[in-house]
């Protein structure tokens, strides 16, 4: 059996007696100091050990999102109806997608981009209905009642129920309907005597020759039939009507079914008095029509990782517009490429923040007008770069994906287009992506560090109070061989 005697005689660290050391106030001061040295140096180490070390890369883009990229968008337009506004997505290879509407939302907004409605759910079949009778009139005049600036206020509050043709002469859906409408106006004025019956009036408003008109009922395609109803034909909420439109084939049987649907809640002994409160159940082809002009469009759509462009304008199978009265100026208020970066998971990591780009809102929070002299006609074009970012961590032997979003650089224009004017965001995807790898600090080179610190000080320290301790002996010395 090993013997105490044998196992001490291998400490490293043999005692001194107390009895045969000596405290000095010096000592002291250089042990408090040392001691602020290595608590100093070893937050260093910590800090330097808990910092995020990266280096960047650039690779063929390896994408766990698949071939589909997500475009999320929040984009309003003053000038441009709910009604008729449409999410077209194409790309390089044919394939396009006309008036989206599954992940779509829009919002009637006014000039001040304040929303003035509910969500507005678009038509749907208007390039199906029947489109009227064939022209059995010779002369290009409506039999329907011409309304003007002057007169439409008047009939409007006058009748019950105002049912409204606003066309454009020059427009081939407002000429197709043109026979039906006359034949249908014919038709009701004779059951529906003015003055005996006075429940119902057609009459049509030329908007070529009545622009303010049109205007001010937010007319934008030709043609629209907008349904009035005395007593609630009132201003609303920033000043707009509150009115109905038919959506409806516009044939003279579905337009007199219509006129027959509207008059059912309305006795003719009672046409004379307020119709507010009053519930009318119409044919499904009438609905609401937007309270304003402009429109919100906000979701998201899916395109493929290829050039492609989304597209919004005005579409509509049976209306026309005139270009030189559009504008597609309009405001991004969010545009984004990729899956949503959640807050929670921003605020979780915000040691990444400084590496990544920060360029993903290039468009956000900017307006893009078409104004001045030559405003006519105008598509505004935004070209997007998107280069991919992904920020991988290798700790604990595992390399996992902390977080990946799309960048993009733009470039707006305005050009004059022969077309309709639209509003383009073209994107192209670069097949290479930006990688930022974490490299974490091994812990064995910390704590190695830290040792380095405390062992270093401390022999310092040492070596130090060593030094200074034999200057004052050899003063001393100095000053005893003067005195002898």
């Amino acid at each position: 059996m090993v013997s105490t005697t044998k196992i001490k005689s291998v400490d490293f660290y043999r005692k001194i007696p107390r009895d045969l050391t000596e405290a000095s106030l010096s000592g002291a001061g250089l042990s408090i100091v040392a001691a602020l040295a290595m608590v100093f140096l070893f937050g260093m180490e910590l800090s330097n050990y808990l910092a995020v070390s990266t280096n960047t890369s650039v690779i063929v883009d390896k994408s766990s999102d698949g071939d589909f990229l997500r475009i999320d968008f929040n984009v309003s337009f003053p000038s441009l109806s709910c009604e008729f506004a449409s999410v077209d997505v194409s790309d390089v290879l044919g394939t396009s997608r006309l008036n989206l509407t599954k992940t779509i939302r829009k919002v009637p907004i006014d000039a001040h981009l304040r929303a003035t409605g509910a969500e507005f759910h678009s038509t749907t079949g208007l390039d199906l209905i029947n489109h009227g009778d064939e022209d059995h009139h010779e002369n290009n005049s409506y039999a329907a009642i011409p309304l003007t600036g002057a007169t439409f206020d008047k009939f409007s509050h006058h009748f019950p129920i105002l049912v409204v043709n606003f066309y454009a002469p020059w427009c081939y859906w407002s000429n197709r309907l043109k026979p039906s409408w006359e034949k249908a106006a014919e038709i009701t004025r004779q059951k529906y005597d003015p003055e005996d019956d006075g429940r119902v009036l057609l009459g049509s408003v030329d908007c070529t020759e009545e622009p303010t008109l049109c205007k001010r009922n937010h007319i934008q395609g030709y043609p629209s039939i907008r349904i009035f109803r005395k007593g609630s034909d009132l201003r609303e909420d920033h000043g707009h009507h509150e009115h109905e439109s038919y959506y409806g084939d516009r044939d003279t049987e579905s337009l007199l079914k219509m006129v027959e649907e509207l008059l059912k809640p309305i006795k003719k002994e009672d046409h004379k008095l307020p119709l507010d409160g009053i519930s009318v159940n119409t044919a499904s082809s009438i609905k609401k029509a937007p309270v304003s002009g402009g429109c919100r469009i906000e979701g998201y759509v899916r395109a493929k990782k290829i050039p492609g462009e989304v597209v919004i304008s005005a579409h509509s199978g049976a209306h026309s517009f005139d270009a030189s009265q559009m504008n597609m100026s309009h405001f991004v208020t969010h545009l984004s490429f990729g899956k949503l970066i959640s807050e929670r998971l921003l605020t979780d990591m915000k040691r990444l923040l400084p590496y990544l780009g920060q360029s993903h809102d290039r468009l956000n929070g900017k307006w893009f007008l078409n104004q001045g002299q030559f405003a006519a006609n105008v598509t505004i074009e935004h070209y997007l770069q998107i280069v991919k970012t992904e920020v991988v961590s290798r700790r604990f032997g595992q390399e996992h994906s902390l977080i990946e979003e799309y960048e993009y650089t733009a470039h707006s224009n305005v050009a004059h287009s022969y077309y309709y004017p639209v509003a383009k965001f073209h994107f192209e995807l670069s097949p290479m992506q930006v990688l930022i790898s974490e490299n974490p600090k091994s812990f064995s080179h910390f704590i190695t560090n830290v040792c380095a610190i405390i062992g270093g000080v401390f022999t310092v320290a040492g070596i130090l109070d060593s030094i200074f301790q034999n200057t004052i002996r050899l003063v001393k010395k100095v000053e005893l061989g003067k005195n002898i």
